[in-house]
């Protein structure tokens, strides 16, 4: 019998375009009910699929505190959130 290999699913290697990465997150912000950690998570897929270095330069925040805070595990300040939204979506804010 062959052996199957199975690798870890990564939301982020599915995120290609801008509108897959809206949909994503619509349907995140639906799913979280109040759960912070699972709204970070997902900013954080979306952050790895457009490009941690770039968000952190756009952001003017560190590429490991950007991993850190938007791990799903970290405690993000209030203020990352919207600078990772606006700098993710490209918007005035």
């Amino acid at each position: 019998m062959a052996k199957i290999k199975l690798k870890k699913w990564d939301s982020a290697e599915h995120l290609k375009t801008d509108e897959d990465m809206v949909q994503y997150l619509e349907a995140c912000l639906e799913e979280a009910g109040d759960d912070a950690a699972f709204i970070a998570k997902a900013l954080g897929n979306i952050a790895r699929a457009k490009g941690m270095t770039q968000l952190a330069n756009e952001t003017g925040l560190g590429r490991e505190s950007l991993y850190k805070a938007l791990s799903g595990e970290g405690n993000p300040s209030f203020a990352t959130i919207p600078k990772v939204i606006c700098a993710g979506y490209q918007i005035a804010c």
